[in-house]
C-alpha cells in the first residue's frame, strides 16, 4: 500500500468487536482518579466492579472488570502520561460522545478535541478526546452514522 492510501476494508469495516480483555491505566492518585473516571464512564454505561483502595476496574455491569485505573503497584515508581498513547471507549451514540466530554470537563478533565466528525478515520467516527487530571488521553467514539 502505497502513502496516502486508504485501506478500503478497514475504513468500511463495521467490526467494533474487541481484542482486549481489559486494559489498566497509571494514575498518581487513586482517589482522583476514582472521583473522575466514576461520573465520565457513567455516560458509556461503565460503573465500578471493583475497588481494592489502590485500584479502582470499572465494566458493563456484567462483573468482568474492562477498564482499571490503578496506582503504581511495583514501588515507589512515578505515573507520568504517555506520550502519543490513548484509550477510546465505544459509545452508543452521538450523545454519548457529548455526554462523556461534558462530564469530564466537569470532573476536572481537559478538552483535548470536542466532539465531532473525524471523517478523516472513517466517514461516520464521531468522537470526543480530554485528558484525565493526570493527562492520559482518554476518547470516547461512536462510529454509527447518526441515524442508526
Amino acid at each position: 500500500m502505497s502513502d496516502g492510501s486508504v485501506n478500503k476494508s478497514a475504513f468500511d469495516s463495521r467490526d467494533f468487536s474487541a481484542i482486549f480483555d481489559h486494559v489498566s491505566l497509571g494514575v498518581k492518585d487513586i482517589a482522583t482518579a476514582h472521583t473522575f473516571y466514576k461520573p465520565v464512564l457513567a455516560t458509556l454505561a461503565l460503573e465500578v466492579v471493583m475497588d481494592k483502595d489502590f485500584a479502582v476496574a470499572f465494566g458493563n455491569g456484567t462483573g468482568r472488570q474492562w477498564f482499571w485505573v490503578s496506582e503504581p503497584i511495583e514501588g515507589e515508581r512515578s505515573v507520568t502520561a504517555n506520550n502519543g498513547a490513548h484509550f477510546a471507549f465505544l459509545a452508543d451514540n452521538r450523545a454519548a460522545v457529548h455526554a462523556f466530554h461534558k462530564a469530564a470537563l466537569a470532573a476536572g478533565g481537559r478538552d483535548a478535541g470536542a466532539p465531532g466528525l473525524r471523517p478523516e478515520y472513517i466517514p461516520t467516527y464521531y468522537g470526543a478526546f480530554v485528558l484525565d487530571p493526570d493527562g492520559n488521553k482518554i476518547e470516547a467514539v461512536c462510529r454509527k452514522a447518526e441515524d442508526d
